[in-house]
């Protein structure tokens, strides 16, 4: 007997997808979802992925150009901007908790993914360093136990993965993100959180320069950075 495939697993199975495409650069800012095209792909009809394309809309992943147009968005300077001010409200509050409450096994996991970070950055996986790094983020903000924070960060946590895949100064991230971890390992929320706004406004400056070049970030350096 064959199983059905639930429809709302079928729309979570093609929103994920897509959705790592356009974080991994798969699918780029301008190109087009047509939903009889993705339904034959995926081998399902077209209302799991009408569903899908409209939560990506939700995410700030896509936008409708027409009503019968879907594309995916560029990240604008504008964009850019928000998700960083949010970044750092959040994840340097996080961190600072993060320093208050690690445990050793949290402490082992951070060095680990480290390690790891360490060897993709060596070989240029350009695929493996963004992944590790963005766990490297989220097992933080786990460590700092508060549910609050984390529900109020899932509904960006997409674009701010995606925003990972733009900066490529992966030794410098590598430097910084053992910075990170010696602060939040001092038990020091002060110095943890210290860390962390630094490491987010570098991250900022860093992301601007890739998606934008260097005369827009110097320009937003002149002015301030972004906040």
């Amino acid at each position: 007997m064959t199983t059905v495939e639930p429809l709302g697993a079928v729309r979570e199975r093609v929103l994920a997808t897509l959705r790592q495409e356009i974080i991994t650069g798969r699918l780029r800012p301008g190109d087009r979802l047509v939903e009889r095209e993705l339904a034959d792909r995926f081998g399902v009809s077209r209302v799991p992925v009408r569903e899908a394309i409209r939560a990506l809309v939700a995410e700030g992943f896509v936008h409708f150009e027409t009503p019968r147009r879907t594309v995916v968005r560029p990240l604008t300077p504008t964009d850019v901007k928000e998700l960083f001010e949010l970044r750092e409200a959040l994840e340097v509050y996080a961190t600072g908790l993060a320093a208050q409450r690690a445990t050793r096994a949290d402490l082992a996991e951070l060095e680990e993914l480290l390690d790891r970070a360490a060897t993709a950055t060596r070989a240029e996986d350009a695929e493996a360093i963004p992944e590790i790094n963005t766990r490297f983020h989220d097992r933080i903000l786990s460590m700092a136990d508060n549910g609050l924070l984390i529900s109020v960060m899932e509904p960006v946590a997409g674009r701010v993965r995606w925003l990972t895949h733009q900066n490529e100064e992966w030794p410098q991230l590598l430097v910084e993100h053992r910075e990170l971890y010696a602060a939040i390992a001092s038990g020091d929320p002060e110095r943890a959180r210290a860390h962390a706004l630094a490491h987010v406004q570098a991250n900022y400056r860093s992301t601007v320069r890739q998606l934008f070049g260097d005369a827009e970030a110097g320009s937003w350096a002149d002015a301030g950075g972004h906040g």
